[in-house]
């Protein structure tokens, strides 16, 4: 494999972005696709789009050839604004399904190390954690305060770094205030309408570990159809 092939698959990881390593079977050459849309000509296109959202690797055929397609992805991340009773469910659970689980609040009497054995757990303000651990395009972020203080400027930062998944927590008429303030702080409508609100799949849930179940789903709904349709 030539060095800067080497060094492209490694600069993909060092900046949490999806590449796949395309590898003709033949030949032996190998070349870097990153997602980033450039691909829409290539010969593996469709196959190459499937691939980034399902993250399997394996082989392909086309009228061009066999290939050998290796998918590297960033490591899912879930970003919990609000240290509360459905993020003490959902926590657990989102690190079972392999997201990489990061919980942030302010308020010291919830964020407590005793509520969150083994989590890692931030007690100050979002903007202060997300300048330690900034959102990109594999993070997904649910907001679950329902305190505008602490929730509005996480989930506009989400908007902004493309997360694929931005959900919170609260009824549709909590939703709409809190779309109008978003709107005012800048956020363009558009990108705000894709804030899941209520947050969490349709399916009746009741209690904390019920909510987290739905919420923990849609997440990974939106993981595997990045890019396309939700």
């Amino acid at each position: 494999m030539r060095a800067e092939t080497l060094e492209a698959l490694a600069a993909a990881g060092r900046e949490r972005r999806a590449a796949i390593l395309v590898t003709d079977l033949e030949s032996g050459d190998s070349r870097v696709v990153a997602e980033d849309g450039s691909f829409s000509e290539d010969p593996f296109g469709d196959e190459l789009m499937a691939r980034f959202r399902s993250g399997r690797s394996g082989l392909v055929e086309s009228a061009h050839g066999k290939a050998m397609l290796t998918v590297r992805l960033p490591p899912p991340r879930l970003v919990i604004i609000g240290a509360v009773h459905i993020a003490q469910a959902l926590a657990p659970m989102a690190g079972i399904a392999g997201l990489d689980v990061t919980i942030i609040d302010p308020r010291t009497g919830f964020a407590a190390v005793g509520r969150f054995p083994g989590a890692r757990l931030y007690p100050i303000w979002p903007e202060e954690a997300l300048a330690e651990v900034p959102l990109d395009a594999f993070t997904a972020l649910a907001a679950m305060t329902h305190d505008p203080k602490i929730d509005d400027q996480p989930l506009a930062a989400a908007l902004v770094a493309g997360c694929f998944y931005v959900g919170a927590l609260g009824s549709r008429k909590t939703h709409a205030k809190r779309l109008d303030r978003l709107v005012s702080l800048g956020v363009d409508p558009v990108a705000a309408a894709r804030i899941r609100a209520p947050i969490g799949l349709d399916i009746g849930a009741q209690s904390p570990a019920e909510i987290a179940v739905a919420v923990l789903a849609e997440v990974i709904e939106a993981l595997r159809r990045r890019g396309g349709d939700t």
